[in-house]
């Protein structure tokens, strides 16, 4: 697991990738970790009653301690409708019961989806962390700014961030060369 991970860019290899996984807890674990763009020990704790009738979430992040405010998009609440159980309950409950799963059970379930979505020879290894980066990826796609990025993400450089959602130096020269005057 300490290979490094990657974003997944193509939305059609994303959406093969959800269809892969099982509905309910597995596929929550992807959609949810994209659309927050949290670390797996957060994403895990999350409990049904977190997220349930609201329309975002504040949280602290584990890691760092920083306050975070997540507003749901209409796709979250969407997924919010459809948690069940009570609000005690971890969204990614084990099926043992009581506990999440591990980030070795959550990683294991993405790369699983990967391999049989078949995107995981084309883009490389896929992991928990890969939802936070395509997080950061469809943001950068969908043009927000690189800085409120790196802020979302903690990041101390804008250079760090676009290294770490696998901006490329030939993406970045493409996009000058696309520029017309």
């Amino acid at each position: 697991m300490a290979n490094e991970v990657f974003p997944i860019k193509s939305k059609r290899d994303y959406n093969k990738f959800i269809k892969a996984l099982k509905p309910g807890r597995d596929r929550w674990l992807a959609q949810l970790g994209t659309a927050f763009g949290l670390r797996i020990s957060d994403l895990l704790l999350l409990k049904i009653g977190e997220l349930r009738g609201q329309k975002s979430i504040t949280l602290q992040e584990k890691k760092r301690k920083k306050k975070r405010v997540i507003t749901f998009s209409p796709s979250v609440l969407k997924i919010v409708s459809q948690l069940k159980g009570d609000d005690d309950d971890y969204i990614f409950a084990s099926r043992k019961g009581g506990k999440p799963i591990t980030r070795v059970q959550a990683y294991r379930i993405l790369s699983d989806a990967a391999k049989e979505a078949g995107i995981y020879e084309k883009i490389g290894s896929i992991g928990t962390h890969s939802l936070r980066k395509t997080f950061g990826y469809r943001l950068y796609e969908n043009g927000v700014d690189i800085t409120r990025i790196m802020s979302m993400l903690n990041h101390s450089s804008e250079r760090e961030t676009l290294k770490y959602i696998g901006i490329t130096a030939d993406e970045i020269s493409e996009a000058y060369e696309s520029i017309e005057v």
